[in-house]
């Protein structure tokens, strides 16, 4: 789960990380009782939206007055940012910037292991710097049984290349910064800028904070930043359903038993749609898990079939925990569910466990709209071929 920054900015102050003071406004009345309430000279009206280049975008304004920040937050909402439209600002109080710097700490999971990122280059996008400028992006491994303890902040700070007067409280920012990461059962904790002020303080600027959905079971004080309101209609049904679905772009809707297998038919998709009229792509994500029942099945069907982009659907399964047999039954069940709602082909693959009876049951059913391939790259193909033909007609 993705934060927005104010919920970000909120959680680092609950772990005693320094920031500035901020307060979420939905309107623009709103926006200009938030800078009565912070009192300052200068405050800065923020779009909350989780997508970056909000600054390029106009997302980020400077405002000298109540009156202005009113001003400022009204031409920021309803802005459309990169297919995300505001609908909150933060309002939080002006600094006096004398450095800024960029800090992140991530899960590395090739090397099963965090990696702390630093620069004294901070408020620029860091993909450019990495890819422009590497030498100025320190790199430091950090060890999950120890953490970003002092020792491993001590190194980053240094390897930096901050000043010695800096030293000392950049390192103690960054362990906060670390505890955060660790007590959250973070993936990502990113802060860009992390500033120093003219009187000596660092302070997380902005902040950017992934949480492992997987661990929310033990962290039911998430349900307060849930928003739904920002997540695709069909991805919030098939949470409903605890389906493991995500919405892309593409045709070719995709289901499949195994993350692994999934994102191997995706490619295979993508693939053997790329010479094809209107090249066509995958539409989702979507792995029923491995021990998926017939209704299981039949949902995904259900959701992928009321994505209006989906021209056909490709079923991927190779048999194991979950045997051909119930997924047979689960495409069965779900075509007799949808009645004249489905009105898309589909095209399905199985192997392993009990596909014989799988291929009978389908074989039996006999539905106008499936058809039965036998090896995963002549299922793709067919699945291609047939979402494109299916544009070619519009």
């Amino acid at each position: 789960m993705d934060l927005y920054e104010y919920q970000a900015r909120d959680l680092f102050e609950s772990k005693d990380v320094p920031v500035l003071r901020g307060l979420v406004a939905t309107t623009p009345k709103e926006a200009r009782e938030a800078a009565e309430k912070l009192g300052t000279d200068v405050v800065v009206v923020k779009a909350q939206v989780k997508t970056g280049g909000r600054g390029k975008a106009g997302g980020v304004k400077l405002a000298h007055s109540p009156e202005e920040a009113e001003q400022r937050a009204k031409e920021i909402l309803g802005l459309d940012i990169k297919g995300h439209v505001v609908k909150k600002v933060m309002v939080t109080e002006g600094a006096d910037i004398d450095e800024e710097y960029y800090f992140s700490l991530l899960l590395d999971r090739a090397n099963r292991r965090y990696l702390a990122m630093c620069s004294l280059e901070g408020g620029v996008e860091i993909e450019t710097l990495a890819e422009e400028r590497p030498d100025a992006l320190v790199r430091v491994p950090i060890d999950p049984r120890a953490g970003l303890d002092a020792d491993a902040a001590d190194r980053i700070v240094t390897e930096t290349g901050f000043s010695p007067d800096d030293r000392d409280e950049a390192a103690r920012v960054l362990t906060l910064l670390g505890k955060t990461y660790a007590e959250s059962d973070a993936t990502l904790v990113e802060v860009n800028p992390l500033v120093r002020t003219s009187d000596g303080r660092i302070v997380a600027l902005d902040g950017k904070v992934t949480l492992d959905d997987n661990a929310a079971f033990r962290h039911p004080e998430w349900d307060q930043w849930r928003d739904d309101s920002q997540d695709d209609p069909l991805e919030l049904r098939a949470r409903a359903k605890h389906l493991n679905y995500v919405k892309l772009d593409g045709q070719v809707g995709i289901i499949g038993n195994g993350a692994g297998l999934v994102m191997s038919t995706l490619d295979v998709v993508a693939y053997a749609g790329s010479d094809l009229p209107g090249s066509p792509t995958p539409a989702n994500f979507l792995d029923i898990g491995g021990g998926a029942s017939a209704q299981v099945m039949a949902d995904g069907l259900d959701i992928i079939l009321s994505d209006p982009q989906v021209e056909v659907v490709f079923v991927n399964v190779f048999g194991g925990i979950t045997a051909c047999s119930e997924v047979a039954k689960g495409i069965r069940g779900a075509l007799q569910q949808l009645g004249n709602k489905a009105s898309k082909p589909i095209v399905v693959r199985l192997d392993g466990n009990a596909v014989e009876v799988g291929l009978e049951i389908l074989d039996e059913y006999d539905h106008p709209l499936v058809t039965v391939e036998k090896t995963m790259d002549g299922a793709a193909r067919k699945a291609a071929e047939l979402a494109s033909a299916a544009m070619e007609g519009k």
